[in-house]
């Protein structure tokens, strides 16, 4: 059996096989032998890869087995004849399988050849559908070079059919003007709304319309170049160009009236022949566009206005095509969110492949209406942003939604505003909840010194005495930390020295522990360090942590003894505080709101605004906090501030409560 056409290692080089095969055994030796024949080779182990490299890259001819895990070789061959009905695929099939290559003919495989396969069937088989293939592609190009051919033929008897109606009606035009040349009673020629002249091919004005002699004057027997500003002498006015080209022609030129008046214009010139083909007379129809041109001026300014306006509203607008793409855009967006022509909105405000949902861009191209939509957005420099949006149709002469605008109000500043009124309501609620309860237990102290004092019961006495100091001390702390978190003021940083703060902030604390029994621990090193920091800041903000961690002892009712240490040194160009106890200790829950607003583990004791100022101070001297906590076992802070001006304080306006 031996092909019509003997196939060359060209033919074989020009095409793609594509082998599929789940043994690599067979995959290499067939590979080698494909190769070896002169064809390009690419293999997959399974019909899925398969399918996937078919996608990616189209092969000529695709070599598979039949008998395969996952997508067996019909599947593929379905697949792929669904996708590309032209490509060849040869099924390579066992004994067993003749049942199934029978199939895949009926599916339109090209040949199938049995395990084991014999070298000289196979190179057939392949010479067969390369041939197959080739022959295909050689029917396409003849029937694309007759399909050119025929185009060509068609095009040039369109042209030649166009050019002798373009004779008659020159022929009847060079009639009806030599005889309208020659009427004393011109009629509807004077009337027409244009300046009409008729010139010799001597560039004589020969007759001309009345709307020409009105503006010009009688100038039948001047020169032709006599109503031009620009042309004099030999000049190559319109009409010169008609007579020496022997073809019409348009030109932009300038006029000058009888009255000294410039007048824009458009000239358009059509020569008339005579049968030998010379020039007898030249039509000139000049057409005043004085209005034209104030229009476009009226125009250019109307749309520079609308520019301005488009690019200096405080909104971002595009403009969008069906494909979410953004056409155009305004100044402030480009400014923002950069612009590429080309690329999605939801790219440019989101960094995102897929369309946001409940688009309102989409939605009005699918229905033709106006929608809105709040959401947040990111800007090139990954800025978050609050916006409304707003969306508008912009539609064809049929009515259909070819593009959307859609204006984007910033409104981040309204949420913040909103955002701190609603923490200001919770810290008012929280205020006014912990001052009730403050003011109840004062009333219980209160009364226990009046009924000690009514009663000469001075234990009575001192017992309601020290609730009253220790409820007054709480609510002193309430006011403090609410004035610290309403009140705004720039950093004063100034040189501070770490042991005498170290020991000023021991001071403050010590009592407080001892009072409750709570063993106070110092471990100071390089108390001579000098270090910037604001002191009214940063000196609150640690007894906050050294105050938490005495209370953490206070309410641990698991062990006897307590103790809170309190260590601070230098290194690595920062100052540390180490502030650690063997209280309560914190869940997961409570580590991660600690910092929280109005986040408190003390309840009704608690505010929830003294670690969230105290975590504030010590970023805004750009220090960091570290937390380590185990419930029933204790808690350690680690805070670190940088030890100099630039690195701590810096010398930018820094707003810290306080």
């Amino acid at each position: 059996m031996k092909s019509a056409k003997a196939i060359t290692e060209d033919d074989r080089a020009r095409m793609t096989i594509l082998l599929v095969d789940d043994e690599e055994d067979i995959r290499d030796l067939l590979g080698m032998l494909l190769a070896d024949l002169g064809y390009s080779v690419r293999t997959a182990e399974n019909g899925e890869t398969a399918l996937a490299s078919f996608m990616e890259s189209r092969p000529d001819i695709i070599l598979t087995d039949i008998k395969m895990p996952g997508m067996n070789g019909l599947a593929l061959l379905r697949a792929v004849k669904k996708k590309a009905p032209e490509v060849e695929v040869i099924m390579i099939s066992g004994h067993g399988d003749m049942q199934l290559a029978i199939e895949s003919l009926k599916l339109d495989a090209a040949d199938f050849i049995t395990k084991p396969i014999d070298d000289d069937i196979l190179s057939i088989a392949l010479d067969k559908v390369t041939e197959k293939i080739l022959l295909r592609r050689q029917v396409k190009e003849h029937t694309e070079n007759l399909e050119k051919l025929v185009q060509e033929k068609s095009d040039r008897i369109v042209e030649l059919e166009r050019q002798t109606a373009v004779e008659q009606v020159m022929e009847g035009l060079a009639t009806a003007m030599t005889s309208l040349s020659d009427l004393d009673d011109q009629g509807v020629f004077n009337e027409l709304p244009c300046y009409i002249s008729i010139h010799s091919p001597e560039m004589k004005i020969v007759t001309a319309n009345g709307t020409f002699t009105s503006r010009f004057g009688e100038l039948a027997g001047e020169s032709s170049r006599s109503i031009y500003k620009n042309f004099s002498g030999q000049g190559s006015c319109p009409v010169f160009q008609a007579i020496s080209t022997k073809s019409g022609g348009r030109d932009e030129a300038t006029l000058m009236a009888t009255d000294g008046t410039e007048i824009p214009a458009i000239v358009y010139t059509a020569p008339i022949t005579s049968h030998d083909g010379k020039v007898t007379l030249v039509m000139e129809v000049a057409l005043d566009i004085s209005e034209v041109n104030s229009l476009k001026s009226e125009l250019v300014r109307t749309q520079k206005k609308y520019e301005h306006i488009f690019n200096q509203v405080p909104c971002y607008i595009t403009v969008q095509d069906r494909d979410m793409k953004i056409i155009e855009a305004n100044d402030r967006f480009r400014e923002d969110f950069g612009f590429d022509r080309g690329d999605r909105c939801h790219q440019a405000y989101k960094n995102r492949e897929d369309i946001c949902e409940e688009c309102p861009v989409q939605k009005t191209f699918e229905d033709g209406g106006s929608h809105t939509r709040e959401t947040i957005v990111t800007s090139k420099n990954g800025e978050q942003y609050n916006i409304l949006v707003w969306t508008a149709p912009v539609f064809d002469e049929g009515g259909k939604v070819i593009n959307v605008v859609e204006v984007s109000t910033n409104i981040t500043v309204v949420r913040q505003l909103q955002d701190q009124l609603t923490s200001l309501g919770m810290m008012l609620g929280s205020m006014s909840h912990g001052v009730k309860g403050l003011l109840t237990a004062l009333d219980g102290g209160v009364y226990r010194v009046d009924s000690g004092l009514q009663k000469d019961d001075m234990e009575r006495v001192e017992k309601g005495w020290k609730v009253v100091k220790h409820r007054l001390g709480h609510m002193k702390k309430m006011v403090m930390d609410i004035l610290y978190y309403a009140k705004s003021r720039e950093l004063e940083c100034r040189p501070l020295a770490l042991g005498t703060l170290a020991t000023d902030l021991a001071e403050a604390v010590e009592p407080k522990a001892a009072e409750n029994n709570v063993e106070f621990v110092r471990e100071f090193t390089n108390e001579d360090h000098t270090f910037h920091a604001d002191p009214d800041g940063l000196v609150p903000a640690l007894i906050n942590f050294l105050e938490n961690a005495v209370d953490a002892c206070l309410y641990d009712r698991s062990k006897e003894d307590h103790k809170v240490t309190f260590r601070t040194y230098e290194a690595d160009g920062k100052v540390h505080f180490e502030i650690s106890d063997n209280g309560t200790g914190m869940d997961r829950e409570t580590r991660e709101n600690m910092f929280s607003l109005f986040f408190s583990s003390k309840g009704a004791n608690g505010t929830g605004i003294g670690l969230f100022i105290s975590n504030q101070v010590i970023a805004r001297h750009h220090g960091s906090i570290e937390v380590d906590s185990t419930v029933g076992q204790g808690t350690r802070f680690h805070i670190q501030i940088p030890s100099s001006r630039e690195d701590g304080c810096g010398q930018q306006s820094v707003i810290l409560p306080g």
